[in-house]
């Protein structure tokens, strides 16, 4: 194992900075920041990203990654892009946090952003204001974006009423054109969509006069700065448009505002060549047109244009509107004006969830065709019977998808899929599998596809359409995921991959990556994880590959499920040689590799290593570490190292919990614990704690100030998940118990969505715990079972039949199970304090499961206090929300796990008022 010296003495380094005095505040929290939107040229010498903090204004960070020097920062800087030959790093300059905070809804909408574009060579900015949008010529010589006038929200306003108006949400705003170079500038007026060439050729741009009757498509020269018009006709206007990477031939979605009618305005798909100043119109099938809402995408090198299309639609019918004394009393234009949705038996979709795909896919929905330069034909890929494509720009073979058969059975059964290979060429189907909950891999070549079923791997000839079992005869390897612990199938381990003539399939068991021979059947074993429990997995930087060389080197995670440290290794598929290459008591990530460079980034993490970025290369003999985001972390008590604590589960397996006490901790302290959970928790041994204010407690917030945070994982019995986690919560407590770590009238339980439920249920069971938090908690599963998943608009059946829940049967088999599993029905037993939260337009769980439980204990006259977040999901969202919960939480502890005074609302609650 190859171990990184420099790694070694930063760990300690850190580790002696990182134990201060100071107490974490929720103030303190509001102060770390995180990099966004990282952007690495592709080039590999500049890095970019936005330095954001939980509360307070982001910061704009270039660094230089030849010396790994900060090229200069831009205050209130976000989404940042670095132009294809790295010359320009642009940020979005947004308003200031106390500008937004203090305007009204009306001054908001006045607000804009500036554009900062910073050279790389020269370190100079120049700001543009009041910009809309924009694009940076791949060449760094032209600069193109829209500009906002206050007046034109005025022009908009009145062109409604026009001849032709543009569509509602349409903006039209001043084109500005840019010559980086001399800083000259042109401009258009009242600008759609634009699309700025590559390379020096030009701009194509809409635009919509106050009328709509001289309307044009035209283009503006970039090389004597005329404008030329390519096509004037009243109402004409684009959706979208896209140049060639290399050519200049740019291609658009061209419509007419004439229809009024967006979805079936019908917009043609348009090819105009530069150099010749020639138009050609991409052809859709009969029958068939492509709406406004259909992108467009080209290949990497331009053989191919991808577009999307759909079936011409029914023609609208006629709205039906009170315009004269018969029609109020006439029973058509009455009921044309009802409120009704039916719910059919017969229905494929309950109604909120087909309202929810209407709104969200059906109402758009496009398929896939791609066009070929070459032969200049057009191929449809996807369609009504084989709705879903994954598209890769550059794959002979995409696989397809389709679900409808399923619809139904969806809302109790889960989700399946029939998968199908489609060949780019021809649009050719093939069937894979049919009625899988789990997604095939297909061969680059398109002859074979690989998928899980029945615990093993098999293996589908698309040519003779026979299927082998690869993995039947391997007996000393794990190919189904043997922590499944849900009443439905098991799933495998995925694949990693192909190599790229489709000759060997790359696939995962529990700790390792196996080679499949296609021809021969035979399995290699190419890394050695079962014998050290590291599970080895690849991370596939280039998004462009379809497959693996034979030579190629491959780039792994190493993740320990014993320690729980994550390594970083390279496998070489000439000789299969295995490298550890990055590796220390922590967690590594790989993040990006550079398009044309040999240069890598990565992060590396500890509870008390904030992962900072480093840059390395395919050697990752020098990485260097880059940013240095959080110093302030070193003024603050953040706790011991966490350690790994052994106990049982329910049927007895052996688990694992993450132990994080206080930094002044001394052995034989016995501690207020607050034990956080939801499943398995401990891979997050080596994880940076989230520095955030939100549903769970902030763990370094509560050790510095006395607490033990314990994470422990929980296994379920099918049928029994109440019963079976509560036992195991008993045995880990009693573990920190049994230590002399927990003081045994001082433990705690937070859990949030499907651990609110079992911290619900726990104190039902259980008085081991002293006070509890719980987050949307389901507590009466014979309501919840036929509830619905506002969000997605899903029954809930298939949670309890299926999935999360894990009751395996449904309600008129099993009412037994449901009853027992519910802690509504033993609220009763209940002698624990419990603070549960909601947000009462929550889609996932109905906040009024929450209102049952508070309402039966209420009335029992038990401790328990609901918190109703007005206009909340799931997750509360709203920052002074996030904040006052946390508060809150620790009050809550504070008063019942430490003793102190109660806090006002704790003991006499909050009147409502209202002015």
């Amino acid at each position: 194992m190859m171990k990184v010296t420099s790694f070694a003495i930063a760990s300690v380094l850190l580790s002696t900075a990182a134990y201060g005095q100071k107490p974490l505040g929720f103030k303190d929290v509001f102060d770390f920041k995180y990099a966004k939107n990282t952007q690495l040229s592709e080039n590999g010498a500049w890095l970019s990203f936005s330095a954001t903090p939980y509360r307070g204004d982001a910061v704009g960070h270039i660094y230089s990654l030849k010396n790994n020097q900060l090229l200069t920062t831009v205050e209130r800087g976000i989404k940042p892009q670095i132009n294809k030959n790295a010359l320009w790093v642009s940020f979005t300059k947004i308003p200031s946090l106390l500008e937004t905070e203090t305007a009204t809804k009306k001054q908001k909408k006045a607000l804009t952003n500036d554009l900062v574009l910073i050279n790389t060579t020269t370190k100079e900015q120049q700001i543009f204001s009041k910009v809309k949008d924009y694009q940076v010529s791949d060449d760094g010589l032209w600069l193109a974006y829209r500009e906002v006038h206050q007046d034109e929200q005025k022009k908009k306003d009145e062109t409604i009423d026009a001849e032709i108006a543009a569509d509602k949400k349409d903006e039209h705003h001043t084109l500005v054109i840019v010559n980086l170079s001399t800083n000259t500038t042109h401009r258009v007026a009242q600008v759609g969509k634009y699309a700025l060439s590559p390379t020096s050729h030009g701009v194509i741009f809409a635009t919509h006069n106050s009328n709509g009757s001289q309307n044009q498509i035209g283009f503006f020269h970039l090389s004597n700065a005329k404008q030329t018009p390519l096509i004037s006709e009243p109402g004409v206007t684009l959706s979208q448009a896209t140049w060639h990477p290399t050519k200049p031939l740019v291609a658009f979605n061209m419509g007419n505002y004439v229809n009024d009618d967006p979805r079936r305005r019908n917009y043609q798909v348009t090819l105009w060549n530069a150099a010749t100043n020639t138009l050609k119109s991409v052809k859709n099938s009969d029958g068939w047109f492509t709406a406004k809402t259909a992108k467009l995408t080209w290949s990497e090198h331009g053989e191919r244009l991808y577009f999307q299309n759909r079936p011409e639609l029914n023609v609208k019918p006629p709205e039906l509107k009170y315009l004269e004394t018969d029609s109020l009393y006439d029973y058509d234009t009455i009921r044309a004006h009802k409120g009704l949705k039916i719910w059919h038996n017969d229905d494929a979709q309950i109604k909120p969830r087909e309202v929810k795909t209407w709104q969200e896919t059906n109402k758009h929905r496009h398929y896939q065709a791609v066009y070929h330069i070459n032969s200049e034909k057009v191929v449809q890929l996807s369609g009504p019977q084989v709705q879903d494509l994954t598209l890769h720009t550059e794959a002979q073979f995409l696989l397809g998808s389709d679900n409808t058969a399923y619809l139904e059975e969806i809302m109790y059964n889960g989700f399946f899929y029939d998968y199908y290979a489609v060949n780019v060429k021809n649009g050719n189907k093939k069937s894979i599998t049919t009625r899988t909950r789990f997604k095939p891999s297909l061969s680059p070549t398109g002859q074979f596809a690989a998928y899980f079923q029945n615990q093993q791997i098999w293996l589908k000839d698309l040519t003779t359409n026979t299927r082998t079992s690869l993995t039947h005869n391997i007996n000393h390897a794990i190919f189904a995921d043997d922590r499944h612990d849900y009443p439905s199938e098991q799933a495998g381990y995925k694949f990693a991959g192909w190599q790229l003539d489709g000759k060997t399939l790359y696939a995962y068991s529990k700790y390792d990556i196996w080679a499949f021979d296609v021809t021969t059947k035979t399995a290699a074993r190419l890394t050695q994880g079962r014998e050290t429990k590291t599970q080895y997995r690849v991370r596939h930087l280039d998004k462009l590959a379809t497959g693996f060389t034979p030579g190629q080197t491959l780039t792994l995670s190493a993740h320990n499920l014993n320690n729980k440290q994550t390594h970083i290794a390279t496998l070489s598929l000439k000789d299969n040689k295995l490298t550890t290459v990055l590796s220390d008591t922590a967690r590594f990530d790989v993040l990006k590799k550079a398009k044309h460079s040999d240069t890598l980034l990565f992060t590396k993490q500890s509870y008390h290593e904030f992962p900072d970025i480093w840059q390395t290369n395919s050697t990752y003999r020098n990485p260097k570490k880059v940013t240095n985001l959080n110093p302030q972390a070193a003024k603050f008590s953040w706790g011991q190292k966490p350690e790994l604590i052994k106990y049982k589960g329910y049927n007895g397996e052996d688990l694992q919990g993450v132990l994080i006490k206080p930094e002044n901790y001394r052995a034989g302290d016995k501690l207020p614990v607050v034990i956080y959970f939801y499943r398995y928790m401990s891979q997050r041994m080596y994880d940076f704690p989230k520095m955030e204010l939100n549903h769970r407690p902030n763990f370094p917030m509560f050790t510095s100030n006395g607490y033990a945070i314990f994470l422990p994982d929980i296994r379920f019995e099918i049928g029994k998940p109440g019963p079976s986690s509560t036992q195991t919560m008993i045995n880990a407590a009693q573990k920190l118990i049994d230590i002399g770590v927990a003081h045994p009238d001082k433990i705690g339980l937070q859990g949030h969505s499907w651990a609110g439920y079992q911290s619900a249920y726990m104190i039902t069971q259980t008085d081991m715990f002293k006070a509890v938090v719980s987050g949307a908690p389901v507590t009466n599963m014979t309501s919840a079972y036929s509830g619905i998943r506002l969000k997605s608009g899903l029954a809930r059946q298939f949670q309890y039949e299926t999935g999360q829940s894990r009751i395996g049967k449904p309600l008129h088999q099993a009412l037994d199970l449901y009853i027992e599993n519910s802690p509504v029905f033993f609220a009763d037993k209940v002698n624990t304090p419990i603070l549960m939260m909601f947000g009462d337009k929550d889609g996932a769980v109905p906040w009024q499961e929450g209102i049952q439980y508070y309402l039966a204990l209420r009335r029992l006259g038990k401790d328990a206090t609901f918190l109703q977040y007005e206009g909340e999901p799931h997750h509360l969202k709203q920052f002074p929300n996030q904040v006052d919960f946390s508060i809150r939480m620790m009050e809550y502890y504070d008063h019942h796990l430490k003793g102190h005074p109660a806090a006002d609302w704790i003991s006499n609650g909050s009147p409502y008022q209202s002015e």
